[in-house]
């Protein structure tokens, strides 16, 4: 028999539906996984009752002759920044440890009514700030895959390193994660699997804890395409709980998939040849060219002149948003606090956020607090704004001319943990071609296209006008069926 740990979401649900297995056998072989890999540090809180009790019930179903939901019997992991009812949502921060929730989240609610179960909470950089998953209050991620004739540690990617290590090794045959300048996508590209960020306001931001709430969205990470498009239309849809929220109809993604791109033309910017891109990663994206053009796709050159202010930007503009966004963990109403003796209101908290809050969060706050000060507002805020609408106005003019963008997701591929913790600014370059597309609200993919010398996965990354999901999606499927990515990490954990 088949290992159903290796199944995806559409073979779980087939198979689910089709009586080869049951939803239990599932849910038993990820949750054995999950308690086997404690040295991955994919999960900050395991839950598998839960997944049990999910799998009870669509088997319940099933047996009763009940019209099964799309993602009927999968197993997920639950990046823990999305509010999960009387379980632990801390945002891998101690100052939200211990902090369970009376409610649920808008976009993992509606996976439970698919049909979906929660393994557990992931890790993820705290509050979602960073890219390799090391500012975790619980500990750092450990990615599943090791370069070749090397035992050193590296990075599963940021913030979203717990889901993507947890979808690379098996332990989730998917999981939620959020991106707020790349959170899905890069990680994605270090662990060789899929994630997908929608537009913006596609997924309801209720009730996940708010980073940059002009920029955080939530999507998928899977093994493949297809499981991101199922997972994608089960998490979607109009929330009137949520302001930004899209008031559109959620397109049958799954059904509408299709790796034919006659008619289509896709754009190459020019400004993302630039420094620090590794050789493999140039070589894997003139691969990704090739095989677009073999799926029937004219490509042309356009040109995204703004994307050098990019970072600097968006490292204005989510820092402010953090510092406004943080300001309510004060240890009043929940979570953390620290009241030394004697204290006011206001050492409290100071004591509170000094104990509560990580080295990268409270940098980010720092920034964010000083660009949205008198005297600095119009100097810095009010000018990353301006270069972030011109960031958008250039997306919207290359997409004159393509539908889709190709480029790198990352400029290298994973780095060893401990790397770059020591250097913020190289940290940050590590977002030079995800922050883009974020600025701009766009959808967009990262997709594995083979694996570098050292024997790493690579990622490349689509990008797509708003609202084009589809496209997006169906260009990834033209790169996924022509890279042929089977690789998988070597089992060391």
């Amino acid at each position: 028999m088949t290992d159903l740990t290796e199944l995806g979401i559409k073979a779980i649900r087939e198979g689910v539906k089709a009586g080869d297995f049951t939803a239990r056998e599932v849910a038993e072989g990820f949750n054995a996984n999950v308690a086997a890999a404690e040295s991955l540090n994919a999960f900050i809180t395991a839950t598998p009752d839960k997944a049990l009790d999910a799998a009870d019930r669509v088997d319940a179903d099933r047996a009763a002759g009940k019209e099964l939901g799309s993602m009927a019997g999968v197993p997920i992991g639950m990046k823990d920044l999305f509010a999960s009812e009387g379980v632990q949502t801390s945002a891998a921060s101690h100052i939200l440890e211990g902090f369970k929730p009376p409610y649920e989240s808008t976009v993992s609610r509606k996976l439970w009514e698919a049909g979906a179960g929660m393994l557990g909470k992931l890790n993820l950089d705290q509050f979602a700030m960073g890219s390799s998953n090391e500012s975790s209050y619980f500990g750092e991620v450990v990615s599943p895959w090791r370069k070749q004739g090397s035992d050193a540690k590296l990075a599963p990617g940021g913030s979203s390193g717990g889901s993507s290590a947890a979808v690379a090794a098996r332990l989730a045959p998917a999981a939620t994660g959020t991106d707020t300048g790349g959170s899905i996508r890069q990680p994605a590209a270090f662990t060789g699997i899929t994630g997908i960020k929608p537009t913006y306001g596609r997924c309801s931001r209720w009730g996940i804890v708010a980073f940059a709430s002009s920029l955080d969205q939530a999507g998928p990470m899977a093994q493949d395409v297809t499981d991101c498009a199922i997972m994608l239309e089960a998490m979607a849809g109009f929330d009137p709980k949520d302001s930004t929220s899209l008031d559109m109809p959620v397109p049958n993604w799954e059904a509408a998939l299709s790796s034919d791109l006659k008619g289509k033309t896709v754009g190459i910017p020019k400004e993302y040849r630039m420094d620090g891109l590794s050789a493999d990663v140039a070589k894997a994206w003139d691969d990704g060219i090739q095989w677009l053009k073999d799926a029937g796709a004219e490509v042309v050159e356009v040109s995204l002149p703004h994307t050098k202010y990019a970072l600097a930007s968006y490292y204005i503009i989510a820092p402010a948003e953090a510092s406004s966004n943080l300001a309510r963990y004060d240890g009043v109403r929940y979570g953390l606090r620290d009241l030394p003796e004697g204290a006011n209101l206001q050492e409290m908290y100071a004591a509170t956020r000094a104990a509560g809050f990580g080295d990268e969060v409270k940098r980010r706050i720092l920034i964010g607090t000083y660009v949205l000060s008198a005297g600095f507002y119009d100097a810095y805020y009010t000018q990353a704004q301006k270069v972030r609408t011109l960031i958008q106005r250039d997306f919207m003019n290359a997409f004159d001319q393509c539908d889709v963008i190709l480029a790198p997701t990352a400029p290298t591929a994973a780095f060893e943990l401990g790397e770059k913790t020591g250097d913020p600014l190289e940290m940050y370059m590590g977002d030079v071609f995800s922050v883009p597309a974020s600025l701009a609200g766009l959808p967009a993919m990262s997709v594995p296209s083979g694996v570098n010398g050292d024997g790493l996965p690579l990622g490349l990354q689509i990008i797509g006008k708003p609202f084009d999901e589809q496209g997006v999606l169906n260009a990834g499927l033209a790169l996924e069926e022509r890279a042929g990515f089977t690789a998988k990490p070597q089992k060391w954990w």
